[in-house]
């Protein structure tokens, strides 16, 4: 009978058996070989949505489980490429769900009542707007769409 022997390697030790050190490895990411910072002046960074080409427009059904945190203040989902919250005024705001620094994910923050990226700290208010750049001066603000409620129905749109 043949066993397995369960062993953790660490990412260092990794990188230096496949024979690339960390030298090297920031060398192809600064070259852009790998995924590195965008500098483009975009608000949106997937503006095709998910490559369809198609504009936002779509209707949220309020008493579906996917969506029904949405009828609390502080609640907050994500549907395609759009985060939807309710703020503390019981205003829904949707937004590009991507930051525009590195194309991470962006999550609604109640307490602050803004957008926050916990990848590198780019903060964003209700309007989309960049009031903390985690890229430095020149990060482009979110994409932000129109919303409107109709009974427990919620449309997020754009013109």
């Amino acid at each position: 009978m043949e066993t397995q022997k369960n062993e953790t390697i660490k990412r260092g030790e990794f990188l230096r058996s496949l024979g690339m050190s960390s030298a090297a490895l920031m060398a192809f990411y600064c070259m852009g070989t790998l995924t590195s910072c965008s500098k483009g002046g975009d608000d949106d960074p997937d503006p095709n949505n998910g490559g369809t080409g198609a504009k936002v427009d779509f209707t949220l059904d309020l008493n579906s489980n996917d969506f029904k945190i949405l009828k609390e203040t502080g609640g907050f989902a994500y549907k395609d490429n759009v985060l939807i919250a309710r703020a503390k005024s019981g205003n829904y705001v949707a937004l590009s769900k991507i930051c525009t620094h590195e194309n991470n994910l962006v999550a609604y923050r109640s307490i602050n009542d803004d957008f926050y990226c916990a990848t590198h700290g780019s903060v964003f208010d209700l309007t989309g707007k960049v009031t903390v750049p985690a890229g430095g001066a020149g990060q482009a603000n979110l994409k932000t769409y129109k919303t409107a409620l109709s009974g427990t129905n919620l449309r997020v749109f754009e013109d």
